[in-house]
């Protein structure tokens, strides 16, 4: 939400690069942190540059393209899947190497030894990390994080760089009558949106693995399969964007997401259909988020403000609903509760978009007449 306020007031492009280089320093400074606290420190910062580059993504493609940006909302969001997807590889390798490290020198490790020494001298705030496969793992992804902060705050410093596209987008744009009702029914759409999304991706393993006895292989190539068609969709988004109007992916990803968390209830026990379901779930939700803020648009003009209030529900049901799920899939571990949640979800989001595009059409309608 400070991020929403703080993007209306400055520029927009300074802001963003400037984030960037928070978060550029935060994974220079991360491998080298040796205390919890300022570990915890150092991530609280990170976190927070992080939110700011998702808010204030969102609304700079609404100020230069308005509604006309669905296209470029689905390559911003297809970077984020593409960028969750190749992360955890290199981190992978990283960690994978030092696991070998560790194995190989299992036999050389005096436990005496390590507490004499721990006793005698205490452990420093920063200090180079034992594994430099680690270390380059970081350093890469923040030497990448710099170059775009360096292209976002590029154009800042050129003369010509004075939010003009911003204010002629601002100019066009319209408010519409019910725009708190709209902004307030968008947060919980993305509420359980996100949430459903992050708990079927969170939980898909360990549900394939108790509830449907699949191996951990098979497990692990479900997850995969649905972050997959997840990401892939992102990307295909792109071009169909520029054909289909938000609203229309919305319904789409609607249907799908229903239909697939249906039959993922109805035949929860059936492998074959734990497969094909997941895949149709991953790519239903793909585009539901972008599409959404694109939608919205259309509509209703939307500054920092309002972005960051939809983005923080989206953020809550990302946390509140993993953590409830897990809570009552250990009390009820007979009950698919994870599945039922991906359906009660579809539901919701299917009976209160109608809702929504109701509400946003009757101004329309009215300056019509």
């Amino acid at each position: 939400m400070i991020g929403g306020v703080l993007f209306d007031c400055m520029n927009p492009l300074l802001f963003l690069g400037v984030s960037m280089l928070a978060t550029t320093v935060g994974f220079y400074i991360i491998p080298f942190c040796k205390k919890a606290v300022l570990l915890t420190v150092m991530m609280s910062v990170f976190g927070a540059s992080a939110g700011v580059v998702d808010t204030g993504g969102n609304v700079l493609i609404l100020a230069l393209w308005g509604d006309k940006g669905a296209p470029h909302m689905q390559a911003l969001h297809f970077s984020f899947a593409l960028g969750a997807f190749l992360a955890p590889l290199l981190a992978k390798l990283a960690w994978g190497t030092a696991a070998s490290a560790a194995n190989h020198t299992e036999p050389d490790f005096h436990p005496l030894m390590l507490n004499g020494s721990s006793e005698a001298t205490s452990d420093p705030l920063f200090a180079v990390p034992d594994d430099m496969n680690l270390l380059w793992a970081y350093a890469s992804i923040g030497t990448y994080a710099s170059v775009v902060s360096v292209l976002l705050l590029a154009p800042f410093f050129k003369k010509r760089s004075k939010h003009k596209k911003s204010t002629a987008s601002a100019q066009r744009s319209q408010r519409a009558k019910y725009h708190k009702a709209l902004l307030c029914l968008l947060f919980l759409f993305f509420f359980f949106y996100v949430g459903a999304e992050v708990t079927y991706g969170s939980y898909i393993f360990s549900f394939a693995t108790t509830h449907v006895g699949m191996e951990e292989s098979e497990a692990a190539g479900l997850n995969s399969i649905f972050w997959g068609t997840f990401a892939g969709c992102r990307g295909l988004a792109i071009f169909f964007a520029a054909c289909l109007q938000p609203g229309t992916m919305i319904v789409l990803s609607n249907v799908g997401s229903l239909v697939s968390s249906l039959f993922l209830v109805l035949f929860d026990k059936n492998k074959l259909c734990l497969w094909i379901a997941s895949s149709v779930y991953g790519a239903s939700m793909a585009t539901t988020f972008p599409s959404g803020v694109s939608w919205i648009e259309q509509y209703t003009s939307i500054s920092g403000k309002s972005a960051a209030f939809f983005v923080i529900g989206a953020s809550l049901g990302e946390m509140a609903i993993p953590a409830i799920i897990g809570i009552l899939q250990g009390q009820y571990p007979d009950l698919p509760v994870v599945l039922y949640t991906c359906l009660g979800s579809a539901v919701f989001t299917a009976v209160l978009f109608p809702v929504m595009y109701k509400l946003a059409t009757l101004p329309l309608e009215h300056q019509q007449k």
